[in-house]
């Protein structure tokens, strides 16, 4: 992670972002430069980088996520919370960009993380932070009876929720248990219900529904009331941005689908029909209930041949765990694994998705053996192996097997992973009670479908490499070795006018693609031409040339100007610094002896 101050103006609020930030304090109407580099922390796939931030109850915040080499994505999180609370990807409306709104709903500390929407990209990009002007007062909410539809327009007038999307309100009196159906139709713009309840002044949001099933961009839910009292729906837009008329209706919903009980190692069949109940979003469905214990790892599988299968898991009082459309890998069969946190009652919805379609199905579930312990992997051994029906399965359906390493800070390990029988993909992670990959690869040895994962221990101690196929499903022979590649080599010095013989081998750095490099720093002037020529006999020659620092990132490169494989690169120097020359092959297969010459531009 790599920042620079911009601006700062005075306000108590101060960011900071881990140990390399905690001098830098940054203020609202402040920006940052920094960069998602490979020395960054990864979760779930994507890079990050983390800033703190203490704020007060009431406050709104805006944030921007700027970036040209990744997708930007923003996310708020109470501090120590595993979800986040507030998040947005595109909301700048200027291509990729974020732009993230939310009011803080209490007085502490919270989370402000910049990543890649999804992916290990990474590259520099700019964090603006700035406190906006108080929400207008809306006015009270007007009344909703039920069978009387209401017509409306939301306009310029209207009150505006956290993210600066009009809304009208309307209330309605409910007892405990007591369900709702709500209809929001509009042909101006794409329908958005959310109800909620005002408490201490504030609007706290209880359930949502974009499109309803078969009502095109309309919005239905049934909702259920958690306890007697005043309930308040907005009458929103999608976009939060559009204007136009619309019908809100409030109805007596069909009564709720029954709950069948269902057994560990149970196969139920089952048929959706025209007579089922629905659920809140008033799609037909089957609901079936079973106990579980902390700690426990389940399976849920649902297949059809009829429609395209959905399964979803919810705890008794209907909030979401889990759901899966097409993750048994099968075509459009269904599967849901989850490991529940604490012991209780649990319901599987079953369904078809998009919620109008009937015919049988079958629903099996099963209880998942805790995995059996990781073996060791030393360096410079290589393990076979095979992936079958056996082997533990993670929440995506992948079939997988763990070793453990150890790593010490500040060398590089690599990972091989050979199959013939699978597209290869290698994660590696420290030990716990959920893995969470640091590092991952697919592809990454330029070798068909087999997997290259380099990886930089920031602590020493013990790492668990995880194989698996990369889609669900799959099985098979694999082989897998480690080799300690040691520290990450630095790079040499080049004066204008000098010629370097050097050899591309496994050894050199690696970049973020898998390809091997050499690099060399240097020194140049404002507006200096240089002339960069790269030439090999053994391979198609790359060149480029980017700014010294913690990631590199080119700022222009060639491949084939002098001749089909070599390289010749004329570049401008656009301020006085300290550059880098990266000599690399076209992709990872290419290694062999080279020579690399630097001159004046003529």
């Amino acid at each position: 992670m790599r920042r620079n101050l911009l601006a700062a103006a005075a306000w108590g609020a101060i960011l900071l972002a881990g140990p390399a930030l905690a001098q830098e304090p940054l203020s609202v109407g402040a920006s940052v430069e920094a960069a998602l580099t490979r020395e960054d922390p990864t979760r779930d796939g994507y890079r990050y980088d983390d800033y703190v931030l203490e704020g007060r109850a009431g406050q709104r915040l805006e944030a921007t996520l700027l970036a040209d080499d990744f997708d930007p994505y923003l996310e708020l999180f109470v501090e120590g919370a595993e979800e986040a609370f507030a998040w947005d990807d595109d909301g700048l409306g200027e291509g990729f960009n974020a732009r993230l709104r939310a009011t803080l709903p209490e007085d502490g500390v919270y989370v402000l993380r910049a990543r890649a929407l999804n992916g290990l990209d990474g590259g520099p990009y700019t964090l603006s932070l700035a406190e906006r002007p108080p929400a207008p007062p809306a006015p009270p909410a007007k009344p909703i009876d039920l069978d009387a539809p209401v017509s409306g327009a939301l306009d310029d007038g209207d009150p505006v929720d956290e993210a600066d999307a009009a809304y009208d309100a309307y209330r309605f009196d409910a007892a405990a248990g007591e369900r709702t159906a709500l209809t929001l139709e509009s042909e101006d713009f794409d329908a958005l219900l959310v109800v909620g309840r005002e408490v201490e002044g504030a609007f706290v949001e209880l359930a949502r529904n974009d499109d309803g099933p078969g009502l095109g961009l309309n919005s239905y839910l049934v909702f259920t009331a958690p306890e007697a009292g005043r309930y308040v729906v907005r009458a929103m837009a999608l976009s939060g941005e559009a204007a136009g008329g619309y019908t809100l209706t409030r109805t007596t919903p069909p009564p709720p689908p029954p709950r069948d009980p269902i057994a560990f190692g149970d196969e139920v069949e089952g048929e959706l029909t025209a007579g089922d109940g629905t659920n809140r979003a008033g799609e037909r469905a089957d609901i079936y209930a079973f106990e579980a214990a902390a700690g426990q790892t389940v399976r849920i599988g649902m297949r059809s041949a009829d429609f395209d299968a959905y399964l979803a898991l919810t705890d008794v009082d209907g909030q979401e765990l889990a759901f899966d459309d097409d993750g048994a890998g099968f075509g459009t069969d269904a599967r849901i694994v989850h490991t529940f946190d604490a012991a209780g009652t649990y319901l599987i919805e079953a369904r078809a998705f998009g919620g109008e379609a009937e015919g049988g199905y079958t629903l099996e579930l099963e209880d998942v053996p805790p995995p059996p312990p990781p073996t060791p992997l030393s360096f410079g051994q290589r393990l076979e192996g095979e992936i079958d029906e056996d082997s533990p399965e993670d929440a995506e359906g992948r079939r997988y097997r763990d070793f453990v390493v150890q790593g010490e800070a500040g060398r590089r390990l690599q990972a091989v992973l050979r199959s013939g029988d699978f597209d290869s993909y290698l994660r590696i992670g420290r030990p716990g009670d959920a893995f969470e990959a640091l590092a991952e690869d697919d592809d990454g040895l330029g070798e068909g479908l087999d997997s290259r994962l380099m990886f930089t221990p920031e602590e020493t101690g013990e790492y668990i490499l995880r194989v698996s196929p990369l889609g669900s499903g799959s099985t098979g022979l694999f082989a897998v070795e480690i080799t300690d590649r040691g520290p990450a080599p630095q790079p040499g010095s080049l004066l204008i006018g000098s010629t370097v013989r050097g050899v591309i081998d496994e050894n050199d750095g690696l970049s973020l693609d898998g390809v091997y490099f050499d690099a060399y720093r240097i020194r140049l002037k404002a507006d200096e031409e240089v002339r960069i020529v790269m030439a090999s006999n053994d391979f198609d020659a790359v060149v480029a040339i980017g700014r010294d620092g913690e990631e590199f990132v080119a700022l222009s490169s060639d491949d084939d100007s002098l001749s089909d494989t070599h390289a010749r690169l004329d570049w401008t120097a656009e301020e006085d610094g300290v550059y880098v020359i990266r000599a690399q092959g076209f992709d990872a297969k290419q290694l062999g002896p080279y020579i690399l010459r630097v001159e004046a531009k003529p």
